[in-house]
């Protein structure tokens, strides 16, 4: 199944009817993916290279990992400096993202009890074997993660399971992107992460077209995937177009998962919220309602945590999640900014765009 959509054949044929598509138009056309695992697989697969030179393809804040405020990432850290039998887990990526006070990885190196899990499950089943211990999950990610998080949350409220806890840096992808256009980012259509839209739906996406008549794709992962989705964006510019289609047809639907929907509404309401490098974003952030505050570590440690810097060292990473430069626009990449020596988030995740374009190196344009 997914040899069909790495077929060389049949994308040799889209970007034939893509370079057709773009004979009569003048000017650069803009596009924008605001996911991480579509930013792979346009810089795996060297997409950009292959595209007529007026088609770009601009890199958005599609990494969860990467627009975590370090506000709460100190503010987790001040928590368990103070709460008793505590131990912090969180994804690989989140445990080296830097702060101006260290990273969860220094928090460890200095003896605290921090945890890589792969999902917020190993953190729950860890609560059920270390019954002792505080269990407290550093939750980031958009609404793809966040329907696993409320139904980990639905288990630990029927077994009313006391020693695990969340602190839920969630957000929401679809109010970020209307950040972006309402501060006037020019691009000319939306590459729309498939994942987030199998939660979501089709209709999760319309308001941003209605509102700001820009044309979008819901596109699949796979090359394949992404070029057909240009290639769909390009015959709606093309014709005037404001609508949003959906190339993801095997995986999204037009409501999304409802009964998922339903899950994250009862344990979370929405707020503004900080997004790292971008700012407060209204109605962008998922809090835990006040009858499940309980399950949020947060309702026992209100710290406070000054307002801190978000980059250090002449880091664009901020330009980077706005969609204004490549990674290889800033001077610190793969210079003094690499993997090993990260000096901001988007070179941490695996899928922040700095660190996909060092790790395909050529492939990007």
């Amino acid at each position: 199944m997914i040899g069909e959509w790495r077929d060389s054949s049949t994308a040799k044929k889209i970007l034939k009817a893509i370079f057709k598509e773009v004979r009569n138009i003048d000017g650069v056309v803009k596009f924008m993916d605001v996911c991480g695992t579509h930013e792979d697989t346009i810089t795996r697969y060297g997409l950009r290279a292959m595209l007529p030179q007026n088609v770009q393809i601009l890199a958005g804040p599609g990494c969860p990992v990467c627009i975590t405020p370090v506000e709460d990432i100190v503010a987790m850290m001040e928590i368990a400096k103070v709460a008793k039998n505590i131990v912090i887990t969180t994804f690989g990526d989140m445990y080296r993202i830097p702060t101006p006070k260290g990273s969860f990885a220094d928090f460890k190196a200095g003896g605290r009890d921090v945890r890589i899990v792969y999902s917020i499950y190993d953190a729950y089943k860890m609560a059920l074997k270390e019954k002792d211990k505080m269990v407290v999950h550093f939750s980031p990610g958009f609404e793809t993660t966040t329907a696993p998080t409320a139904g980990i949350l639905e288990e630990v409220s029927s077994q009313d399971i006391k020693n695990f806890k969340i602190y839920s840096v969630h957000r929401l992808t679809p109010p970020a992107v209307e950040f972006l256009l309402a501060q006037g980012t020019e691009i000319d259509g939306l590459i729309t992460p498939g994942h987030v839209s199998a939660i979501i739906g089709v209709r999760g996406w319309e308001y941003l077209t209605e509102n700001y008549g820009i044309p979008q794709v819901v596109s699949g992962f796979e090359p394949l995937d992404v070029l057909l989705s240009v290639y769909m964006l390009l015959k709606m510019y093309k014709n005037g177009e404001k609508e949003v289609k959906n190339e993801y047809t095997r995986v999204v639907k037009y409501k999304g998962n409802e009964s998922a929907q339903r899950s994250i509404e009862k344990f979370f309401e929405v707020r503004d919220a900080k997004w790292r490098a971008l700012g407060v974003i209204e109605r962008s952030g998922l809090f835990l309602r006040k009858e499940y505050e309980e399950y949020e570590i947060r309702t026992y440690y209100p710290v406070e945590v000054p307002e801190l810097p978000d980059l250090e060292r002449g880091c664009r990473c901020g330009e980077v999640l706005r969609g204004l430069i490549l990674p290889t626009e800033c001077p610190l990449f793969g210079r003094v900014c690499t993997p090993r020596n990260p000096v901001g988030p988007c070179m941490v995740s695996y899928e922040g765009t700095c660190q996909i374009f060092y790790k395909y190196g050529s492939l990007y344009r």
